[in-house]
């Protein structure tokens, strides 16, 4: 068990194939396929589906947008799903990254940019600094925490890399052979 507080980025870490990936989706997809509950504003997200996934943004390796769709495209198609979603909070967040909302869909910057513009209070991130450039990952993770400022949300994010584990967690949870072993504060 464990709590995590608004404003917070707790890391998630264990080996490969430990269920890092795996607990994300759990999250994410409809059919409940684990024992145990996950709570979001004290409403159990396997009861309300629909009411949990307006309010989770999820960015993974996974192409889950319109590829022969533009940014502003699939932003405009599929923002429309999300009952908060900001047309402009997704442009200025582009504009930040410097993305074009012109280009087709690519890579994990859009996926943020998109995640945060519906103004998620619970954002889950499944390795989404690898392969950056050491010089966005600090810009990610200044971004990040900027909007942890404007919005009331928390992250659960997964990493591999060492410096941002120690870095840029506040929290810390391991998993080991598809199992949530340990929670703790990142000192």
């Amino acid at each position: 068990d464990f709590e995590l507080p608004s404003g917070y980025i707790m890391g998630i870490i264990g080996e490969n194939g430990a269920g890092k990936t795996t607990f994300f989706r759990y999250i994410v997809e409809e059919k409940k396929h684990y024992r145990g509950s996950f709570y979001l504003d004290g409403t159990d997200i396997a009861e309300d589906h629909a009411w949990s996934m307006n309010r989770i943004g999820f960015v993974s390796e996974e192409r889950l947008f319109l590829r022969q769709k533009s940014a502003r495209e699939n932003a405009r198609m599929l923002g429309s799903f999300y009952d908060t979603f900001d047309m402009d909070q997704f442009a200025a967040l582009m504009e930040q990254m410097d993305l074009t909302t012109a280009r087709t869909v690519e890579n994990m910057k859009f996926q943020l940019a998109f995640a945060l513009a519906h103004k998620p209070r619970l954002l889950l991130l499944d390795e989404p600094t690898a392969g950056m450039d050491p010089i966005f990952r600090k810009e990610f993770y200044r971004l990040l925490r900027q909007q942890l400022e404007v919005l009331d949300c928390s992250v659960i994010m997964s990493s591999h890399l060492e410096d941002d584990i120690r870095k840029e967690f506040d929290y810390i949870g391991q998993f080991e052979h598809g199992e949530f072993t340990s929670f703790y504060e990142n000192a």
